[in-house]
């Protein structure tokens, strides 16, 4: 299984301070045969312009005996939208280029490039149809949001397992590798992180096999974050979670 496509998704708004170093932190960090998929919706700050760069650099496509890693750039101009950007990459990283595993990540470094392949292994040698990089397990960390953003996370997560079991700490987590089976099963649903406990969820009572792996978020070193700004942007996010963890509880009761 080894010699199977692995696919990271980016998907970038506004990103051009970090995606080159991402993006060269993946490659060197992930086995090949490896793929870089991102999907930006047309950056005003020209994030595309330096993916474009970037991939001019790589010329074999993944279908070709001797490739080993490759970045593609799909730019969307009359979307937008965190999940179905990733959705977006998702499909055409199972339908353009066939990849077995498919991962998924901020753009900002907070969740360190070489973890990547931490996730990616546990897939391949068998452990897990879903790998979820968590914050809230042992020895992984929170030191990128400050006390405010790490209570309503910790609510939230642990609001999410009450009411949807603890097979996961890390029900936000967004920073997931999967079996592309699992993909094609589970189209991920919702506008922000929320698709994430949909997600995890649905694959749980589906009888896929979900693992944490331990991670230190960290915080970004430029641009400006998208989490929330405030209490009240917070808030309304953290409203979105707990409307999908009770719509996901009342389908089973």
């Amino acid at each position: 299984m080894s010699n199977q496509l692995v696919c990271t998704v980016l998907p970038t708004f506004n990103e051009k301070d970090n995606i080159r170093p991402l993006i060269e932190g993946l490659i060197a960090s992930v086995p090949h045969p490896y793929l870089i998929l991102v999907v930006d919706d047309n950056s005003p700050d020209g994030t595309w312009k330096i993916v474009e760069e970037i991939a001019d650099n790589y010329s074999l496509s993944p279908q070709d005996d001797s490739f080993k890693s490759g970045v593609e750039l799909i730019k969307r101009i009359d979307e937008k939208g965190l999940t179905s950007a990733i959705q977006r990459g998702i499909n055409e990283a199972i339908a353009t280029y066939d990849a077995k595993i498919i991962t998924w990540m901020d753009c900002d470094l907070s969740m360190p490039p070489e973890d990547v392949p931490k996730l990616v292994k546990v897939i391949r040698e068998g452990d897990a149809d879903v790998a979820v990089g968590s914050r809230w397990v042992k020895d992984g960390k929170d030191i990128a949001h400050g006390m405010m953003a790490r209570i309503l996370s910790w609510i939230i997560n642990n609001y999410a397992m009450l009411f949807l079991g603890n097979q996961v700490h890390d029900y936000t987590s967004g920073f997931i590798a999967a079996r592309s089976e699992v993909l094609k099963k589970i189209p991920l649903k919702g506008d922000y992180g929320e698709y994430c406990i949909d997600l995890l969820c649905r694959a749980f009572r589906l009888g896929y096999h979900l693992v944490e792996v331990p991670y230190v978020c960290v915080p970004r070193t430029t641009g400006e974050s998208k989490t929330g700004i405030n209490l009240l942007d917070y808030l309304d996010k953290g409203r979105d979670y707990v409307t999908t963890v009770w719509r996901l509880w009342r389908q089973k009761n």
